[in-house]
This record gives C-alpha cells, sequence and structure tokens, in this order.
C-alpha cells in the first residue's frame, strides 16, 4: 500500500472513496444516538443528514455505512464518488487508540469491497461543540491513523494458494495546511507513525511463519538481515556460544531439537553518543520457535499455535527495526533466546537440576514452562553486556489468560519508576496492559526443597505470579519489566479493524518505553 500525506480540501479531492469519522455525542446511558460527522464540510453534512437521521447508523465504533454520492442530492461539488462514514464511538470516550482502530476500520472496510484507492480525512474537533471531544495533538492524530492504516491492511493468509488480491494500492490522509507549525507537526506525525507500523507489521510477518520455516537459525539470519539494512550491531551465536557462557537453563530447552538454537544480540548506539551517566536499555525476548511443552508434553488440541511463542522475540526485533529509524539518545541491547522445546532422547526432563548462567540452581518441575528457562540466562546475560534496565515480553503463561482473558496483557516489575513510564507510554501506544503483582511474599511460591528455585508454583494458583518471581531472581536490582502476552499475542477473531492472525503487540509501548529514557 503506498500511503501518502495530501494537504488538501477534502471536497475537492478526487479519490473513489472518502472516509469520514463520525461520533456519537449522546451521554446518558440508554439516551438516543446523536451520530455527528467529524468534518466541517457542510457538504459532505448534507450527503450524509438523511442517513444520521435515520437511527440506522448509530456511529459506534467500528460501524461503517456507505453513501454513493452520485445517488445524493446537493453533491455535485464533492469529487469522491463514494463516502464511508466510519465510527469512532462516545464522543467523551474519543482517543488515539480509537481513531487508530478508526483508520484501520475505514481501510478494512474498502478492501471488502474491493477498493483500490481510499481516502481519509482527518477529524475535526471544531465539527462539534468545544468540550465534547477531547484533544488530541496534530502529530499523534497522524501518527495514529497512519499506524492504523497499515496495520489493518495486511492479511495473513500467506501460504493460500489462491490468495485473493484485494490489495489497497493507494491510501490519502488528508488535511487541511493550516500554518507552518500544523503541517510540521502532522508530517513528523506521519513519519514517525509509518516506522512504527513497519515495525509492527515486520513482527506480525515473524510470529504469522510457521515452525518448519522459521527455526531459531531462520530468526537468527531475519534478525541479522533487518540489522544489516538498518545500521544495527548484531550477533547472532548457537550451542558452543550458549555453552560457553554456561547458559545451562537455555541449553536444557535447546538440546533436545535436532534445530540448532540461536542467541541473537542486536545493538543500537545513538549516532551522537549517550551521556556517561545514561542509562542503558535491554530488551530481552522469548523466541520459542515452536513448543511441544517437551516431555511434559501439551495436548493435541491446539499445539498448531505455539508456532507463536516466539511472539515476545518477535516484538524485540521488531522494536529495534523501529529504534533504528527514530534513534533515541539511548543505548539499546535487545537479546533474544531462540531455541525448539522438543521430547527428544537428550531433552530436559522432570525432575533434572540445571544451572542458570548467574549459577543459581533450578529443579526442573514441568519442561513446558521452558520460556523462564531461557528468559533467566537472557536477562542475566543482558545484564553482563551492561544494561542497567531491562524489559522482557513472552507469550509465558495460560494462567496470565486465564486471569486477564485476550483484551489485556500482564505487566509486572520490581521498580516503580520504569513501571509508571511504561504505563505511561499506553495512552500513546494504545494497548492493553494490566499489572499484577510480584511482590517478595510471593517467593516461597518457586522455593524448591533441592535447588534453589523451581520452574512453577508449588500449586496452579497464581500462575502467572509464579512465572514472574521466578524471573525476578535472575534481575537482582535491576530495574526490570515484564511483559506477559500470550493472551494477546494472536487474533483469534477478525474486528473490524484487524484481520485474524498475529497481533504484534508490546511493540509500540516499547519503543515508547525506550524513547522515555531518550536524552533529547
Amino acid at each position: 500500500m503506498n500511503t501518502k500525506l495530501i494537504f488538501a480540501d477534502t471536497n475537492e479531492f478526487q479519490t473513489t472513496m472518502l472516509a469520514v469519522f463520525a461520533v456519537d455525542l449522546a451521554s446518558g446511558k440508554n439516551a438516543e444516538s446523536r451520530p455527528a460527522l467529524l468534518t466541517q464540510s457542510s457538504e459532505f453534512a448534507d450527503a450524509a443528514l438523511r442517513l444520521l437521521g435515520s437511527g440506522e447508523f448509530k456511529a459506534g465504533l467500528g460501524e461503517t455505512a456507505l453513501i454513493h454520492l452520485a445517488d445524493s442530492p446537493n453533491t455535485d461539488s464533492l469529487q469522491a464518488e463514494r463516502l464511508l462514514i466510519v465510527g469512532l464511538g462516545k464522543a467523551k470516550d474519543f482517543s488515539l487508540d480509537k481513531l487508530r482502530k478508526g483508520t484501520g476500520t475505514a481501510v478494512r472496510a474498502a478492501k471488502v469491497r474491493s477498493v483500490r484507492e481510499l481516502a481519509i480525512a482527518f477529524p475535526k474537533s471544531g465539527a462539534v461543540a468545544d468540550g465534547l471531544l477531547p484533544v488530541i495533538s496534530a502529530r499523534l492524530t497522524a501518527r495514529a491513523m497512519v499506524e492504523g492504516a497499515e496495520l489493518a491492511e495486511p492479511d495473513w493468509n500467506t501460504y493460500q494458494s489462491d490468495r485473493k488480491d484485494n490489495v489497497i494500492s493507494d491510501l490519502f490522509l488528508i488535511t487541511e495546511a493550516l500554518d507552518e507549525i500544523y503541517k510540521q507537526e502532522v508530517q513528523t506525525g506521519f513519519a514517525e507513525g509509518l516506522i512504527v507500523a513497519a515495525a509492527q507489521n515486520f513482527t506480525r510477518s515473524l510470529v504469522n511463519e510457521p515452525g518448519n520455516v522459521l527455526t531459531p537459525t531462520e530468526l537468527g539470519a531475519r534478525a541479522k538481515a533487518l540489522c544489516d539494512e538498518a545500521g544495527l550491531g548484531c550477533e547472532v551465536y548457537s550451542s558452543d556460544k550458549i555453552q560457553e557462557l554456561k547458559m545451562d537453563a537455555f541449553w536444557a530447552v535447546a538440546k533436545g531439537s535436532a534445530e540448532p538454537p540461536a542467541l541473537i544480540v542486536m545493538t543500537y548506539e545513538p549516532a551522537e553518543g549517550a551521556p556517561v551517566d545514561a542509562p542503558v536499555l535491554g530488551l530481552v525476548g522469548k523466541g520459542i520457535t515452536f513448543d511441544t511443552g517437551g516431555i511434559s508434553i501439551k495436548p493435541a488440541d491446539g499445539m498448531e499455535k505455539m508456532k507463536y511463542d516466539m511472539a515476545g522475540a518477535a516484538a524485540m526485533i521488531g522494536a529495534m527495526h523501529a529504534i533504528a529509524r527514530l534513534k533515541p539518545a539511548v543505548k539499546v541491547i535487545a537479546v533474544v533466546c531462540s531455541a525448539e522445546n522438543m521430547p527428544d532422547g537428550r531433552a530436559m526432563k522432570p525432575g533434572d537440576i540445571v544451572t542458570a548462567m548467574s549459577g543459581t540452581t533450578i529443579e526442573i518441575v514441568n519442561t513446558d514452562a521452558e520460556g523462564r528457562l531461557v528468559l533467566a540466562d537472557g536477562l542475566h546475560y543482558a545484564r553482563t553486556l551492561g544494561c542497567t534496565h531491562l524489559i522482557d515480553a513472552a507469550t509465558l503463561t495460560g494462567a496470565c489468560v486465564v486471569a486477564l482473558g485476550v483484551l489485556n496483557a500482564g505487566l509486572f516489575s520490581n521498580d516503580e519508576t520504569a513501571c509508571t513510564k511504561f504505563e505511561q507510554t499506553l495512552a500513546v501506544s494504545g494497548e492493553g496492559f494490566w499489572r499484577l503483582p510480584c511482590t517478595d511474599d510471593y517467593r516461597e511460591r518457586i522455593t524448591s526443597e533441592i535447588a534453589d528455585i523451581m520452574n512453577t508454583g508449588k500449586n496452579r494458583w497464581g500462575g502467572a505470579i509464579s512465572a514472574a518471581m521466578f524471573l525476578k531472581e535472575f534481575v537482582g536490582d535491576t530495574p526490570w519489566v515484564h511483559l506477559d502476552i500470550a493472551g494477546c499475542a494472536w487474533n483469534e477473531d477478525k474486528k473490524p479493524w484487524l484481520p485474524y492472525g498475529p497481533s504484534g503487540i508490546a511493540v509500540r509501548s516499547i519503543v515508547e518505553w525506550v524513547r522515555s529514557y531518550s536524552a533529547k
């Protein structure tokens, strides 16, 4: 999709389909809907007058209505062939994420109709009375719209031999050039949105790959190719280096597969250097390219989805994709520990004792709790590389899905400042994370009778917390944020703004968290 920013009058822009946004001004719980267009064009308002007054369109989030302008009165001055009205929900609840989803809805609606060219008008807050619509900056408006559009366009039916070609060739985001400052803000947001969306789509493309294609070696090769293109440092190691570093927790998982593991280290250095006392941020991702559960094998039902067990690693690689182009003034190191978890004759067994790189001994109670083993060595290794602040992402526990469902991912931290910085990014990223505890009083849940710790909790209760407590053992006093994205890494249901398939969750939030530490 060729996405362009256009400064023009929407009335005069010639296109196959023009999308405008609408909100519901009704405020009471049972109040009748009052849809209103977010455009100051009287011509578009006239074209939509009958529809908006009919009660048929309520401007709910993701709701659409199509008007053929040739069939509408008083539209001779409009150059668009069709008008697509896209609902954003209640005016009082308007947000960046609602705008992102609304833009995605417009793109998906155009694709369904095999429209090749689409224009989307920027929302005009002045179209409704003052105070009814929260104010959003021009930069963030442009960024959210680009992200929503670019994330909505791909369909993840990559391996279908009869894929339908319904790609939108040209997308135009249209706004008026009110003044030079406004124009610069919009251009900045547009450029940022393209970068972040491309990074998230790269992450989604990795998560979508089947395990027989995206092996740990192939994941390393794709990360290296990305780094070479973006000017990032990159080293990809395998079995010898992992054993040399005494990463026995990581190796315990990897040794059960015929596919060799990959230890991927990606480095971003600010061009002008960072201050001497500046933080060094460590991004650590779980990269299990297929998870059978090992000897503690998973049930067959749903096991095919375990190709997505590297979504945390993909999020970190995608974040580095964006960081290289946004150029924050802070050093960032990403560590990805990638392997398969297989039930080979050499695989780890329940009851085994392994020694992590940190020297901590671990009793293996369940081989399907393998993600925390590779992350344990990854987190410790990041600290040895000089990282002063850590964030990890992993499809770590089903327990987190039970606790939070599929609308929010789990958020854990040992440091209030680092966690607050992450939570503050969510207003921009629009991603759902809910903080859960990992305080020291949970520590006894992972205490082993024959080793320092065990890789599961003493019972099934609070499983996501037990996993977080396990990881906490390997970060010491280093400020650390842990993201359990198991419930949100894959969209099981098609949404008006997103297709079925990989979500790319955490990329936007991680990028903003990194930028919050930037010296400029």
